[in-house]
């Protein structure tokens, strides 16, 4: 590994696990922690989604995790930290019922749980989610992040000119993508005037 800001291989055992020694993960701002893993969904999202698959039969909080990566397309793969909260207050709300079967709790809608995901109106939250995805955002941001994979690959084993000719390489994507952006402002200039 080459630092180009120095001229010397930095020392890793100084620096946190996350970081390396040019600062956090790269593009972390666009896919959230490293290793992002897609689109995150809001809290009632999780709650929507824990609905509606309980409303088509009783399920484990595992299956539920799985279920929603599955129809999802991959897409979206809700963390324990966020299915068994959810569960634990709809059980507090009344809506879910839980039943220890073989040491595992199997959770299945109430009367009130049925009629909760009943009122929820338009189509199931891991259909939203992978439209997300696929989103013209959500395809940059793929882009970007597999981007950001090669140039670290490039940092940790790539020699000073593989280092050089990357930097060369980034420093004329962006001039291509400001030049294709200046297009675009003079094509809707010139629509406007016609």
């Amino acid at each position: 590994m080459f630092n180009t800001f120095t001229g010397e291989r930095p020392d890793w055992r100084r620096h946190h696990h996350r970081r390396g020694p040019w600062g956090p993960f790269p593009f972390e701002f666009f896919a959230g922690q490293r290793g992002g893993g897609g689109p995150r969904a809001r809290r009632g999202d999780v709650r929507a989604a824990v609905l509606a698959l309980l409303r088509e039969r009783p399920m484990h909080g595992y299956e539920m995790i799985q279920e929603l990566q599955a129809r999802s397309g991959g897409v979206w793969r809700p963390s324990a930290g966020s299915i068994y909260p959810t569960l634990q207050l709809l059980e507090d709300e009344g809506l879910v019922a839980a039943e220890e079967i073989d040491g595992k709790r199997r959770f299945t809608l109430t009367a009130e749980g049925i009629a909760e995901a009943d009122r929820r109106p338009g189509r199931p939250p891991w259909e939203q989610v992978g439209e997300a995805a696929n989103a013209p955002a959500g395809r940059l941001r793929d882009g970007i992040f597999q981007l950001g994979a090669a140039v670290m690959q490039v940092v940790h084993t790539g020699s000073e000119d593989q280092v050089a000719r990357t930097l060369d390489i980034l420093n004329d994507a962006r001039r291509r993508i400001y030049s294709l952006l200046g297009e675009d402002i003079e094509t809707d200039d010139e629509v406007g005037q016609a």
